[in-house]
Parts: C-alpha cells; structure tokens; sequence
C-alpha cells in the first residue's frame, strides 16, 4: 500500500502543524502549506488534510482525499458540496473547554467585580466607592452541553453559580441543575444573569438567539457567545445593547470576521469585542489529536470525533 500524502494547511503556523506529526512506521509524506498557491500543487495528491479553512476551490480540486482532520471545533468550513460524502471529517475535541472556560468566567468577573469602572477611576484619580456584585449564586446558562459546554458548567459551579442548560434534546447532565429543550429555551433565558452560547453553526442553530430570545433576558443579564456570530442575529442584538434592554454582551465570534470598522458593535459601551481568540487552536494540542487519528488511521480502525453531516458537527 503506497504512504499516503498528508496536507498541512494553516496559514500561518503550517510548518508548526507539520513538525509535531509523529509517523508511524509505514510513514507518510508529509507536506506543509500557508497559502492556496502553495496548496495547489499538492492538491489534487493529498489523501489526508489536516488543515484550517480550506479554500472550496482547493477542497474542489482534491481528487484523492479519504480524511479531514479539522484544527478546530466548529466544521462547518468542511461541510460544503466541495467535500465528497465519501470523505470522513474529524474534529478537535476536549481541548477547548477549559479555554473556554476560563474566558466566559474571566469576563463574568470583570462584570461582577466592576473592574472597567475601578479602572477608569484609577485613570481620573478618583477614589470611589462602589460594592462589587458576586457570582456566587448567580444563575448561568449555557445554550449548548457539549464538551465545552459542560466544561464551562464545572467552572461555574466551583463559584457556587446556578448551572441551567438548554439542549436540543433536553437530556439532564449532571453538571446542570435543570436542562431544558431548544424549544422551552426562553424559560431558561428569563432564570440567568449570564447567558453563554456555545452551539456549533448549523442550519439549526443560525440565528437560533434573535430578537424574541434577547426580549426573554433578564434587563441585568450580559450574553457571551463564543460559538459563531451567526448563531446570534446581530441587527437585534445591536437594538437591545443600544437600548440597554440588556446589561451587556462579551462578543468573539460575529457574522463578518474582522469586525468591520464601521460596525456598531465597537462603539456601545455595554459590549465588549475580543478577535475570536476564547477557545485558540494550538499545536502542541492539536497535535495530540491528530496523531492518534493517523495511527487509526492508517490501522483501518475508527477514527475519534468523526463528523455527522447530518447534524452538522
């Protein structure tokens, strides 16, 4: 059986990527590329793409492709008519959620501890006083139980927060105290004081957060989302901040990545815009991943955290 080519794609930490590639004995070639141009010539020979954000053009082009390694959680970038049926998409998982935890509990004490406010009056050299709220006993809910999810719903309840949690099924986990259905979503909106989306973008799921289920928080509760932008519909959002029918939003994923200058977003005080940087994909863990899937892989035995196109992750 000929060694497989394998296509590193990353624009910008390809070779990085490549060198923590451990081959198993058979080997393989392996082929490190930043750029579509530097893809293309390899393209069309690459059976294994380990990669981030394939241009569908190139996607297109890859006659010989059997397996997608994702960088990343989200797929969506890979579930497109480029892609044959026939080729099998993997994710990175269980490395994201305690990033991603740490982000959502970071910002929801700069929330509660008032910190821009203590700062600025640092700034003006102004000693006032203000008490600081507490997470301890708040209630926080988590629209999406997966692993990062419920990796979030651990952190939050070392802080004593009240965990409810809204799934399309429903199902009880036992980091939530209460899981309720997509569908009875807004009971569980009306309950928080932080509101935390971490869904993956599907057709379900795009725009699943609009101007009804903004309406249904709490006027003090602040939504984080660090799923996709499109999750959460951007024009009612924008309303409720400006309206302050909400506390706030902590925002790193948006429709449009980069923000747009112009955007609104950037100029309402009551909302903060981070790069998409909550849950960074890094190498050395990535890493681990993909190299028990190669020598799965190249076994013929099953790979781990195999797509489903039908549910869109």
């Amino acid at each position: 059986m000929t060694a497989p080519t394998i296509l590193v794609y990353h624009p910008e930490e390809a070779r990085d990527y490549a060198r923590l590639i451990r081959l198993p004995r058979r080997g393989a070639k392996v082929v490190a590329c930043a750029t579509p141009a530097e893809a293309d010539a390899v393209i069309a020979e690459a059976e294994i793409l380990y990669g981030w954000a394939v241009p569908a053009a190139l996607l297109a082009r890859a006659a010989r492709l059997r397996w997608i390694q994702c960088m990343g959680a989200g797929v969506e970038r890979f579930l497109v008519p480029e892609v044959p049926a026939g080729v099998t998409i993997t994710r990175a998982a269980g490395i994201f959620g305690p990033w991603m935890a740490e982000y959502v509990l970071g910002w929801s004490l700069w929330v509660t501890q008032r910190m821009e406010a203590f700062r600025q009056r640092q700034r003006e050299g102004r000693w006032v006083g203000e008490h600081p709220a507490r997470l301890h006993g708040a209630t926080i809910c988590i629209i999406g139980l997966g692993d990062i999810g419920r990796a979030i719903a651990r952190s939050a309840r070392s802080f004593a927060m009240t965990v409810v949690g809204v799934s399309r099924s429903g199902r009880r986990v036992r980091e939530a105290s209460a899981v309720y259905r997509t569908s009875a979503m807004r009971r569980a909106l009306a309950r928080a004081d932080f509101v935390v989306v971490t869904l993956p973008l599907t057709d379900e799921t795009r725009g699943l957060i609009g101007a009804a289920e903004l309406s249904a928080m709490k006027p003090s509760a602040w939504l984080i989302n660090i799923a996709r932008g499109s999750v959460v519909e951007e024009a009612p959002l924008v309303k409720a901040l400006s309206e302050h029918r909400i506390g706030g939003a902590i925002l790193d994923v948006f429709e449009r990545e980069p923000l747009p200058p112009e955007h609104p977003l950037w100029s309402l005080h009551n909302a903060v815009i981070t790069p998409h940087i909550s849950g960074p994909s890094t190498p050395d863990e990535i890493a681990a991943i993909f190299n028990d899937n190669l020598r799965r892989y190249l076994s013929g035995r099953p790979l781990r955290h195999v797509v489903s196109r039908r549910r869109g992750y």
